[in-house]
């Protein structure tokens, strides 16, 4: 690529989380879930969450949720249920079929993710991975304040 800077830096980046992010779209298709869907779903496995706090988790909004949300419940993947300690809150829990489904989902993931970091040589594997979680926690982890900033999508959270 040409010259070195935070645009190439930026530009590779999202070249490859897009490509990426359409790969495990189009393998998740083939078993009827998407990335988002299974974000929310292995999020919530035993983990007594709300669907704010699954929201908060995996960084969508709450209009995302619900509408996600909807979609598991009606694919018979997810029920909401009161919660136990605050009755205006719903803890989202997974059916016996959501379980199945995420089990699958987790499968195609593993596969699409080993498959790419294995075309990486072996000693670069766990560099690109570490040196991506550290400036996501740390350097990154908070946006600078922005007149107009990027629109954020969704993301498809890697839970895995």
């Amino acid at each position: 690529m040409g010259t070195t800077g935070c645009t190439d830096l930026m530009m590779l980046l999202h070249r490859t989380g897009h490509a990426l992010e359409t790969e495990l779209t189009a393998r998740l298709a083939e078993i009827g879930l998407t990335p988002r869907a299974r974000c929310v779903l292995s999020t919530a496995l035993d983990a007594d969450l709300t669907q704010t706090e699954i929201a908060d988790v995996i960084s969508i909004d709450k209009t995302t949720m619900v509408v996600t949300m909807d979609a598991l419940e009606s694919a018979g993947h997810a029920e909401r249920r009161p919660s136990p300690t605050d009755r205006r809150a719903r803890v989202v829990v997974v059916t016996e079929q959501g379980r199945a489904i995420v089990a699958k989902a987790d499968e195609v993931y593993r596969d699409v993710v080993g498959s790419v970091l294995g075309s990486l040589p072996a000693d670069e594997r766990s560099g690109l991975v570490n040196g991506l979680t550290r400036l996501v926690e740390g350097r990154l982890s908070t946006p600078v304040a922005c007149e107009k900033p990027p629109r954020k999508r969704a993301l498809r959270h890697a839970v895995g």
